[in-house]
């Protein structure tokens, strides 16, 4: 395509559409798996240390990668990215189907945070180039229904799915809709950045930025099994301490030329949506550890357990264009810090796991409605706080550390929370799920805090 056709285009609903299904695949169906550990571990004999280690590199590959996914998206054309997250997304399903043990399930799960890679700042980058004004927070609402809405139907869905049909059709219905959100988007125009300076890409900053992360992944899920004080832990946190003061190191020397620009965060607004977004992501471990919870220690199956969350599910997708309006009327910072809060007391009242079976039913669904209305009203106010704030050259790059703090929250989130529950799981399952869910309490405040501290009253 042209430039003048590229500029000339206006985005549609179809091409909004096919978005939507992009982020699905990954929100909906990569990240299912949390509602649906027990017959996964059931199926595969996956130690549960192990599982949770393969669960969490979806999200920890998608974070370590999609700031030069949105940088390359930016060079070679966000709707030919766009595609190639698709096409990753259907191999690393194919991969989970045909699975039978640890190594081909977790290279399905890497491939997967490879798609959302491609697929988060590809898409927010189009809607950037493709929408202007309310069409934009229009098209953004939508992305968020697909991204805040996917999470929370990837319970329910996946543990319908997994009750009545077997866990390995929820990727199949994957495969089937990323098919369809490539037919959506086909004859989009392709959209770039303008040509500039050709730079090399940072190719020793990126290694050891992957090197800190992985290590902290592995020390935070597998160091109860290798023992907290044992050589290979030690071993692991400190490449990890190395490998992060080598990276900080590489992207000093190396300023505007390192894959992450750390200049896009001397906008404080910008800055202040991304810490919050990591940290309100990192709620997701409340999805895992309340699922686990029921299904293990109240006899629950994983149907059941999904439809405790169907009350968040519905609060998501109604308030995300509630949280729209809001945006409009009374700015972003008013809305975020309601979401927060919501966010904060609906997780608090699914840690009541001394109350009996029926009242502790009627505390979840309600928490879970409460944690629902809090991300749909945070949602849009946040990401078009970061992408409002970033320049027009640098979109795919900004977009991409906006979303890079959404995968790595949500990995290190479900991995804390994890290995807290796991933890103190001998000391009983109430005790264990109450301790992980406090812990994504925290989570909620502290992403209040940053919006306080750092996002504008206007």
């Amino acid at each position: 395509m042209s430039t003048l056709e590229q500029s000339a285009f206006r985005g549609n609903d179809r091409l909004t559409l096919g978005m939507v299904m992009g982020v699905l695949t990954f929100w909906l169906f990569a990240q299912s798996v949390l509602n649906i550990v027990p017959a996964i571990q059931q199926s595969l004999a996956i130690p549960l240390p192990s599982l949770n280690l393969a669960i969490s590199l979806t999200t920890l590959f998608s974070g370590c990668f999609i700031v030069v996914a949105g940088g390359i998206a930016d060079k070679l054309g966000r709707v030919r990215m766009t595609y190639a997250g698709f096409a990753l997304s259907i191999v690393g399903c194919l991969c989970i189907i045909f699975a039978q043990s640890m190594p081909l399930f977790a290279l399905g799960r890497v491939l997967q945070g490879l798609s959302g890679a491609c697929i988060m700042p590809a898409t927010l980058s189009l809607i950037k180039t493709s929408y202007e004004g309310k069409d934009r927070q229009r098209a953004l609402s939508f992305w968020s229904v697909g991204s805040w809405g996917g999470s929370g139907l990837c319970s329910l869905a996946g543990g319908a799915v997994a009750t009545w049909l077997g866990w390995r059709w929820i990727f199949i219905f994957s495969i089937v809709a990323a098919l369809i959100g490539m037919l959506l988007i086909r004859g989009t125009p392709e959209s770039k950045a303008e040509p500039g300076e050709r730079q090399p890409f940072d190719f020793s900053g990126l290694i050891a930025f992957v090197m800190a992360l992985v290590t902290l992944n592995l020390v935070i899920t597998k160091g109860g099994t290798f023992g907290w004080l044992s050589p290979v832990t030690l071993g692991l946190a400190a490449i990890c301490l190395f490998s992060a003061a080598l990276f900080f190191r590489i992207e000093i020397i190396k300023k505007q030329h390192g894959f992450i620009d750390f200049s896009l965060f001397r906008n404080k607004a910008y800055s202040g949506a991304v810490l919050s977004n990591f940290l309100l992501n990192a709620v997701a471990g409340t999805l895992m550890i309340a699922s686990v919870y029921v299904q293990r220690h109240r006899d629950f199956t994983a149907f059941q357990a999904g439809m405790l969350t169907i009350g968040y599910l519905i609060a998501v997708l109604a308030m995300i264009r509630v949280g729209e309006k809001l945006l409009q009327k009374a700015g972003a910072r008013k809305p975020m810090l309601w979401g927060t809060r919501l966010g904060a007391v609906g997780v608090m009242m699914m840690t009541f796991t001394f109350l009996p079976d029926s009242s502790y039913v009627v505390a979840v669904l309600a928490g879970y409605v409460l944690l629902g209305l809090g991300l749909g009203c945070y949602a849009t106010p946040s990401t078009d706080t970061a992408i409002a704030n970033a320049p027009a050259d640098k979109i795919g790059v900004a977009s991409g550390i906006y979303k890079m703090a959404s995968s790595l929250g949500g990995a290190f989130g479900v991995a804390i929370s994890a290995s807290v529950y796991a933890a103190l799981l001998p000391q009983g399952g109430s005790v264990a799920a109450t301790a992980g869910l406090l812990v994504n309490v925290a989570f909620c405040l502290l992403s209040m805090a940053a919006v306080v501290l750092m996002v504008p009253r206007k």
